[in-house]
């Protein structure tokens, strides 16, 4: 891919965008350990928006790779996976709030430590969000790219530290116009000790439509039936 737009994020740090459809959207992970959580939205309608559960069973799993399209409330393909060189990315772990972080890392403020302090995914969405007019009430499920979870026959879930190399790389294609909104914070379920920082690259690219013999439209009937319903959108 050739990008259009390039952008690292430090450790901590928030990010949003809205991208248009058929572009490819390559997140990789800079440092081992790292950690990316993300909410998607229909940037023409907002309330149409990731629905984690919906795509979990609609596509049989409870991880998300290639293959995988993530779908919208109403049914919609967001974007798909078209390329994934890790195999396991979290949909069930949720997202970091400032208790998690006061409980696993300490105090670390913005009045002693400004642009060091520890931040969390919960506060870092919301100043996002609120930037395209959106606030607490638009929440949905998050997706922690870069994360494993494992879920044990009792119901207890595992965070896998290890899980992450350095070079780990995620593409996404947008399949409509969408709202992307990122925190580069810690899982919370990662282990209690340093706060970590890790740094996440974004390039984005254009690319072409989707093809009828496409891998992520014909993994499941229902990504057919989900891209088949985004492509009435733009007739």
């Amino acid at each position: 891919m050739t990008p259009i737009f390039e952008e690292t994020l430090p450790g901590g740090a928030m990010w949003s965008m809205n991208i248009a459809r058929h572009r490819l959207i390559k997140i990789t992970a800079l440092d081992a350990g790292a950690n990316l959580a993300a909410l998607i939205y229909n940037e023409r309608h907002p309330l149409d928006r990731i629905n984690v559960p919906d795509t979990l069973k609609a596509l049989h799993t409870a991880k998300l790779t290639r293959g995988h399209v993530l779908m919208s409330d109403m049914g919609h393909a967001l974007v798909s996976i078209v390329d994934d060189n890790l195999g396991w990315h979290d949909p069930l772990g949720g997202l970091l709030t400032a208790e998690h972080v006061r409980e696993k890392f300490g105090e670390h403020s913005y009045q002693d430590f400004r642009n060091d302090r520890f931040r969390n995914a919960r506060d870092n969405f919301l100043v996002e969000l609120g930037k395209h007019g959106l606030g607490e009430s638009d929440f949905a499920a998050n997706i922690n790219f870069f994360s494993r979870v494992v879920v044990s026959d009792d119901g207890s879930m595992a965070f896998d530290a290890a899980h992450c190399p350095e070079g780990a790389s995620v593409t996404l294609r947008t399949e409509m116009a969408i709202l992307l909104a990122l925190s580069n914070t810690p899982h919370p379920l990662s282990p209690a000790g340093e706060y970590p920082r890790r740094r996440i690259k974004i390039e984005i690219a254009p690319t072409t439509p989707v093809a009828e013999d496409d891998f992520c439209r014909n993994f499941r009937p229902e990504c057919t039936r989900a891209l088949a319903l985004t492509d009435r959108l733009h007739l």
